[in-house]
């Protein structure tokens, strides 16, 4: 399966740690390094949640890397350098040992298309395990310098184990999804990928910029280095899916100016307050509810995030091919 700009909306998967706390218990929220852990103690468990998201129809897995940082695995794992970045290399290549089970298991479906792994590169911020991650708050207190030094080990270990593309995801800030862009354009000129920012509203990034203005800059950043082609998409994840319409719609003029798909993967429309955790699952629409406004409006790529799991995702993709129906 190929990355296409066609009108084929692609299927990602879902929340990684909803699903795999199916396997290892609610155990996850909390801990510092969050899903990552299960790398190192669980990979069966990480294997299987990825198996079901493939069952349930994703055509893009992504790897469970987006809290996996060679400071958090020498921190809370007491590992040494070489064996956090080996760790980070073996967690892809669990998404490679759920991708040959699943076609292994289909291999007499003659129309089955390859799944594509796509590695999670998460923001700074959710290594500092402070919440950074939803503000964007460290952009003024950390250098340009720093965020591509950070974000390139992991980026390094994850192509060396094999991906097919770098899902950019949860960006706060403009400044980080440019550092990061900025390094893939320097150093990995020939890797596909999406950058994903989380947003606060209907109209900003967690940080307070400007959503159209920041997916115009990855645009024309892309652009001036000629190097449109690696730009998948750009979008929102972990967001309220009520938000996503109005996103959507503050980057019509980009989405026809630069001719690029949109992705799109929104938390299940829960809330979660620290006093009484997740909670709302009943008041929330379903999320298939709104995919035909979404591909509407230029989304080329639909999953889901926190407090989506396999179900959610069987769901998505069977109202994806009933409208192509």
């Amino acid at each position: 399966m190929s990355i296409e700009r066609n009108h084929h909306t692609t299927v990602i998967d879902g929340g990684f740690s909803t699903q795999l706390a199916e396997y290892v218990g609610s155990n996850i929220d909390g801990d510092p390094l969050w899903s990552a852990r299960f790398n190192a103690v669980q990979p069966e468990a990480v294997i299987q949640a990825h198996l079901d998201f493939l069952n349930a129809g994703a055509e893009i897995i992504l790897t469970n890397t987006y809290q996996a940082s060679i400071q958090g695995y020498k921190e809370y794992l007491k590992l040494n350098d070489e064996e956090s970045y080996e760790l980070i290399k073996s967690t892809v290549k669990l998404a490679h040992v759920a991708r040959d089970k699943y076609i292994s298991s289909n291999c007499e479906n003659t129309n089955l298309k390859r799944p594509l792994i796509f590695a999670s590169i998460g923001p700074y911020g959710a290594h500092l395990h402070d919440g950074s991650e939803y503000t964007g708050s460290y952009e003024n207190k950390v250098s340009v310098g720093t965020i591509k030094k950070w974000h390139k080990v992991r980026i390094q270990a994850c192509i060396e184990a094999g991906v097919d593309g770098l899902a950019i995801e949860t960006i706060p800030c403009l400044m980080e999804a440019r550092a990061v862009v900025d390094l893939l354009l320097e150093e990995y000129p020939d890797v596909k990928f999406w950058v994903s920012f989380q947003c606060k509203d209907g109209n900003a990034v967690a940080n307070g910029d400007s959503f159209s203005e920041s997916v115009r800059s990855i645009c024309k950043q892309v652009e001036a280095a000629r190097k449109r082609q690696n730009l998948v998409a750009v979008g929102i994840n972990c967001i309220q899916p009520g938000f996503v319409t109005e996103l959507f719609k503050e980057v019509e003029k980009e989405v026809q100016d630069f001719n690029i798909p949109l992705v799109v993967y929104p938390n299940s429309g829960e809330v979660y307050t620290v006093e009484e955790g997740w909670h709302g699952k009943n008041d929330c629409k379903p999320l298939e509810e709104y995919i035909e406004e979404w591909i509407k409006l230029g989304a080329g790529y639909i999953g889901g995030c926190c407090r989506t799991n396999a179900n959610d995702i069987r769901k998505i993709k069977e109202e994806i091919d009933a409208l192509k129906n």
